[in-house]
């Protein structure tokens, strides 16, 4: 049998972002002193860094740095010969075009991070922070939000289907030990992204706060196995939570039907269109830059 695949969704920590409203208006935020402390936080509760086979994150730097800081242990170990550990995958930046939701350009990425060599960032192309554009890919329509999750889904799922990093020295832990007993290695992959797009990604809008465009907490993290297309009716790669992970956030309480997710969609739907259908960008109802709401 194929080896288990687990993918442990993030949300960064707080960024200078979540502090107030007018701090919207900084572009591609770093890390409080309070959101490093949680990352510290996450790093030493998180109970699967022995097992972690692939990192990747939004290449938005608070996401970048939530990774490198969060999980630290397996940077480590898988960084031990190789570079790039934390791959930045352009498809999981958030989903708003505020300032502090719109990444850097490629060359200020690669001048904060080449240095250090635990970032790939051979994905992250020109234009991919351009969200004002009306062909843009990444400009916040619901179509296009649901078919940029549906992309990161197929390419998480492709990326399961290559050989994992090899584990290196004692703390390989688990996933040493399966491979000895001629088992394969368990597949963890962990991804760092936004509250709003992790809506999106996981087709959930479950408890989402539309005032705040999220119902994840900051360095909330949740764990999801893949529903292939055998699985499916439209042929898409989806995401599961794992009973484990939804019994500890939610008890004995029952998933949403699909018709009641499709009448979330509908109010969030609705919610982006007053946000950036007239293409302008605004903060707390003020005009921003000449652009876009928060959603």
């Amino acid at each position: 049998m194929p080896p288990k695949t687990y993918i442990h969704l993030v949300r960064h920590a707080q960024g200078h972002h979540n502090v107030s409203q007018a701090n919207h208006a900084f572009a591609d935020p770093l890390l409080t002193p309070l959101g490093e402390s949680q990352c510290i936080a996450l790093r030493d509760s998180f109970p699967y860094h022995d097992k972690i086979t692939h990192l990747v994150a939004s290449p938005m730097r608070r996401t970048l740095y939530t990774c490198l800081l969060s999980f630290q242990p397996a940077v480590e170990r898988l960084g031990k010969g190789k570079k790039g550990v934390v791959v930045a995958l352009p498809e999981v930046q958030e989903v708003s075009n505020l300032p502090c939701d719109v990444g850097s350009a490629p060359e200020k990425l690669h001048q904060e991070f080449d240095e250090g060599g635990l970032v790939d960032l051979s994905l992250v192309q020109e234009g991919w922070q351009d969200k004002q554009s009306p062909d843009s890919p990444w400009k916040p329509e619901m179509e296009k939000l649901k078919r940029r999750a549906e992309k990161a889904r197929k390419w998480l799922f492709e990326l399961t289907q290559q050989d994992p990093p090899p584990s290196t020295g004692a703390g390989a832990g688990a996933g040493a030990e399966s491979q000895a007993d001629g088992g394969e290695q368990e597949k963890h992959i962990v991804v760092v992204t936004h509250g709003g797009f992790l809506h999106f990604l996981t087709q959930d809008f479950d408890g989402m706060d539309l005032n705040k465009g999220t119902g994840w907490d900051n360095t909330e993290w949740r764990s999801y196995e893949f529903v292939t297309d055998a699985q499916r009716k439209d042929g898409d790669i989806g995401l599961k939570e794992t009973e484990e992970s939804w019994r500890k956030r939610k008890g004995t309480a029952k998933p949403l039907t699909e018709t009641e997710q499709e009448e979330l969609m509908a109010a969030v739907d609705e919610r982006l269109r007053q946000a950036f259908g007239d293409g302008v960008r605004r903060v707390g109802g003020k005009r921003v830059g000449g652009e876009r709401v928060d959603v």
